[in-house]
């Protein structure tokens, strides 16, 4: 079953962290909502394909106990409707580690997704199958500790035939990455087929690309002064992202980001539990609900 909004209507898809749960958010009146709890794991990003209604999202895997302490390869990728129903786990079974944000093509019916301590960038079909590792640093998990090399944000361009991601880098360390890659590659992508469009990040996390505007949005968790901020920097003709700036600062972990270029507004969410309406002009901002810890947002 398929269950659409009133067109009028615009809703926010927010990831509670703790407790775990996918909460709706109408942004006509406030009001809220919690669509689905979750039980076995953490969400981190989300998704929702207009064609169809269904939401898709996130499980972080689970860390192992002390001295270990790395994740398990028991990460997911779910889906359900719009109404809660019909909840299916898509990919999984030792499959990813901890996938992060996740996008799709609504035209190939394709999922996109970060697998941040897989150090991978993958790829399925909306239902699960032809799971494809689009990129992958290493191979071997011993080596997941190496932060420089966790994929965290993705965003489509396939008008471009461009995807981007960012490797946010150590914590609050000032190595944070943006790359791209051809979407109609061969893959598993090789070194010389991905090109850094920009680096010495503070913490880059989530990307959106603005089809309207040209540009590519981020959230940025790192430290201030430039850190726990919304940016944005166009993408030339050559591939360079150019005239960065920073919209707003302030956030309190940011993490998950939404764009309504009709409206020239982002939806930000952080582990601060604060959602945000910020302007993409002048980065005004107004307080939409604060709440548990908060990941992955998106605009329905």
């Amino acid at each position: 079953m398929i269950t659409r909004s009133n067109s009028n209507m615009k809703f926010l898809l927010c990831l509670e962290a703790y407790p775990p749960q996918i909460v709706k958010i109408s942004l006509e009146d406030g009001t809220k909502e919690t669509l689905l709890e979750i039980t076995n794991g953490t969400p981190d990003g989300i998704w929702i394909d207009r064609n169809t209604g269904k939401i898709y999202w996130t499980i972080m895997g689970k860390m192992t106990d002390p001295p270990e302490g790395y994740f398990a390869k028991d990460g997911t990728i779910e889906c359900c409707n719009q109404d809660g129903s019909e909840h299916t786990v898509l990919v999984g079974n030792g499959n990813i580690t901890t996938p992060k944000q996740i996008t799709g093509d609504e035209k190939t019916h394709r999922l996109y997704w970060c697998d941040r301590e897989g150090m991978a960038v993958m790829s399925s079909f909306a239902d699960g199958t032809g799971l494809e590792v689009l990129l992958q640093y290493e191979k071997d998990d011993s080596n997941s500790n190496e932060v420089e090399k966790h994929c965290v944000g993705i965003a489509l361009n396939p008008q471009k035939d461009y995807l981007y991601w960012t490797q946010k880098g150590p914590a609050k360390g000032g190595k944070g990455k943006i790359f791209r890659m051809k979407l109609s590659q061969k893959f598993p992508a090789s070194e010389s087929d991905i090109e850094l469009l920009m680096d010495h990040l503070p913490e880059p996390i989530d990307l959106e690309f603005g089809h309207k505007t040209g540009k590519l949005y981020w959230t940025d968790r790192g430290a201030e002064p430039d850190g726990n901020s919304l940016n944005c920097a166009e993408v030339s003709g050559n591939g360079e992202l150019t005239n960065h700036r920073i919209i707003a600062k302030g956030l309190k972990e940011g993490i998950g980001l939404a764009l309504d270029e009709g409206e020239n507004i982002a939806y930000t969410s952080d582990l601060g539990g604060y959602i945000r309406k910020i302007n993409l002009t002048d980065g005004s901002e107004s307080i939409i609900l604060q709440q548990g810890p908060m990941t992955g947002i998106a605009l329905l």
